[in-house]
């Protein structure tokens, strides 16, 4: 690893300023409820372990679980700010607001960032399945085949954040990770040295073996990428690196572009992996491949990756239905959809990628109109709606997540564990309901062009402005809420489905249990005696009426 930006010092406020460029770009919902300030801080969330995962240009790796799902296994960067030089700072601030404008199958999910004048500690999805590196290591070089696509998932991710303006500035084997150990689905990591187009750094970054010619020249571009996606090729193909030796006889053969083929490893490999790798591997960035022509060559094309599956009239009718949602309902999903653990994912991701067929990494409404009118029928207003409801960003396009929030209750299952979730990122101060300040503090302004206020106008709740845990549960599961006199009854058929979902992720929580009382005293039924009459007991845990209570 060499060098590294020199961009000029960070002030104290210079994350906040992060998130508001940010804003500007996307709505703040793709923020997805993920970007924290004190009061609250990664303990509420997290317990940390003192176990080292890996390290990262930007700092050591760490395990962490969550305190509500022990089972769910994430990774965190933390850093204290006392000793990190200004310089430091400021490359953590362009990996952050990166990171967070991240949203693609092929590249690790940034969870939450907590954030305070002293310290920022980043979460991530915790890749299970090792370092392509430690694949390679293992199986010494990859068939043509695998190789292949092996490279497909690179290039997705890449031609991703290529078109979205973004280099990566480290591309190499340590930097794709697998899902897990039994997984061939591959993840970019480490967005450290990572740029927007246009930035500038006055110091060459990256690593040695993979860094491309024109960035010693400090010239970057997103085809210093694809350089050192040549170093991975060549090296998966044929099993050693094509620049070997000491740092400065590495760096003279780099700018010659000189580089070995050997015979015994390469002679018996199609031509069309010869060529791939010699067109990733040329000198002047102009007539080297890109990530698009890249994905059309030969080499991948032939294989047919990603044209396995076929999308279905249930994704079609989930995409839809979306359009017809409320606008809270709307709202909810596309935060739940930050909350999805990678097997959830994993069920529906084919079908994005299949959707997107020119591999841009997001669907546009011709993406859409294509699936649904060309091939489904659907009515052309129809599509529309759909995708007005789902382009809720300032490209106009539908963003990866965006696609999951419409899975989300039709071919993802609406488990208790994602409500909850969901419920937590609004509920900010713990108080058991969620007010028009949390839609705020949560979506800003305006969600969709909608002031936050009117959110709740198509909502049933008994509260004026606020939402308690049981109506928020009624409403997402499309139950009524039912009332005797002036109070509220639980439905029995809803809080039966909390307790006992088949696809629920282990470590459930009760409904209406007694710990709930003591985290959220407001998440309980709010039972009371009737009439002063004795009623059975409604079997709640936590029951204030100590079983004389209303009963359905």
């Amino acid at each position: 690893m060499i060098g590294g930006a020199n961009p000029p010092p960070a002030r104290m406020d210079s994350f906040h300023e992060v998130v508001d460029r940010l804003e500007k770009r996307v709505e703040k919902i793709q923020l997805g409820g993920r970007y924290h300030k004190q009061p609250i801080v990664i303990q509420d969330h997290y317990d940390v372990a003192s176990s080292v995962l890996g390290s990262g240009c930007n700092g050591d790796v760490r395990l962490a679980t969550r305190k509500d799902h022990p089972e769910q296994r994430f990774a965190v960067k933390a850093f204290d700010f006392a000793s990190v030089p200004d310089t430091k700072r400021a490359q953590l601030e362009s990996e952050v607001e990166v990171f967070l404008n991240m949203d693609h199958p092929h590249i690790a999910r940034l969870m939450d960032v907590y954030m305070s004048d002293e310290h920022l500690d980043i979460i991530m999805e915790c890749m299970e399945g090792g370092e392509l590196f430690d694949r390679m290591k293992k199986l010494k070089r990859f068939p043509q085949r695998e190789a292949a696509e092996v490279t497909w998932q690179m290039l997705l991710a890449l031609n991703y954040i290529h078109e979205h303006a973004i280099m990566h500035g480290d591309i190499k084997l340590e930097n794709f990770m697998f899902d897990s150990v039994s997984s061939n689905h591959l993840k970019l990591i480490d967005f450290g040295f990572s740029k927007m187009c246009g930035q500038v750094a006055e110091k060459v970054c990256g690593t040695v073996a993979y860094i491309a010619p024109e960035v010693l020249d400090l010239k970057f571009t997103s085809q210093a990428d694809m350089w050192s996606l040549g170093v991975i090729v060549f090296c998966m193909l044929s099993g050693y690196m094509p620049f070997t030796g000491t740092e400065q006889n590495q760096l003279q053969n780099i700018v010659a572009g000189k580089y070995s083929m050997k015979k015994e490893k390469w002679g018996y490999l199609s031509k069309e992996a010869v060529d791939f790798t010699r067109c990733l591997l040329r000198v002047d960035p102009r007539k080297r491949l890109t990530a698009q022509q890249a994905l059309e060559h030969e080499f991948i094309s032939n294989k047919h990756f990603g044209n396995k599956l076929q999308v279905d009239s249930t994704v079609v009718e989930a995409l839809c239905d979306f359009g017809h949602h409320a606008k809270f309902r709307r709202c909810c999903l596309f935060i739940m959809a930050w909350s999805l653990s990678s097997e959830e994912r994993g069920a529906v991701e084919e079908y994005f990628l299949a959707m997107d067929e020119h591999h841009h990494g997001a669907l546009t409404y011709e993406d859409l109109k294509h699936l649904m009118v060309d091939k489904f029928r659907v009515p052309a207003k129809e599509v529309k709606t759909a995708f007005q409801a789902l382009a809720v960003h300032s490209d106009k396009e539908i963003h990866y997540s965006d696609f999951l929030a419409a899975m989300v209750s039709t071919r993802i299952a609406l488990n208790n564990e994602i409500l909850h979730d969901c419920f937590t990122k609004f509920d900010l101060d713990s108080n058991g309901f969620i007010t028009r300040d949390n839609l705020r503090d949560v979506l800003g302004d305006k969600f969709n062009g909608i002031p936050v206020e009117m959110l709740f106008d198509d909502v049933p709740t008994l509260h004026e402005g606020k939402m308690s845990w049981h109506e928020f549960v009624c409403f997402m599961k499309s139950k009524p809420l039912k009332l005797h006199g002036d109070e509220f009854v639980p439905d029995q058929d809803s809080e039966g489905d909390l307790k006992k979902n088949k696809t629920s992720r282990s470590g459930i929580f009760s409904f209406g249990s007694a710990n709930d009382l003591q985290q959220h005293p407001a998440l309980v039924p709010q039972c009371r005696p009737v009439g002063g009459h004795h009623h059975s007991s409604c079997g709640q845990p936590a029951c204030g009426a100590k079983g004389q209570c209303i009963v359905q």
